[in-house]
């Protein structure tokens, strides 16, 4: 698998940043056919910094109903696998950098 199709984009949200202060834990929104090992070659070869661990999950999909004027909408939330990523002490990953 090609470096590049691994990481998809960065999960920002307020529990994601706040691990990323307290435990120097990045999360990725990552290809479902990526193994630890290619996330941690990836992440250390775009932000340049050393990866100390790796975990993985795979959220399930949920399904989403609403009401509209149309009347009442069903659907599904697709599925899609995470990684948290730990970085060594000392390091930081600066996701805004690009915005």
């Amino acid at each position: 698998m090609v470096l590049t199709d691994i990481l998809i984009k960065p999960i920002l949200s307020e529990k994601a940043n706040a691990q990323q202060e307290k435990l120097r834990r990045y999360a990725f929104r990552v290809d479902r056919r990526a193994n630890k090992l290619e996330i941690k070659k990836a992440i250390e070869s775009f932000y340049g910094v050393s990866v100390v661990d790796v975990n993985t999950v795979v959220v399930p999909g949920k399904n989403k109903a609403r009401y509209t004027k149309a009347g009442f909408i069903k659907g599904v939330k697709s599925s899609y696998k995470k990684a948290l990523v730990t970085v060594a002490e000392g390091e930081t990953i600066d996701l805004y950098a690009n915005i």
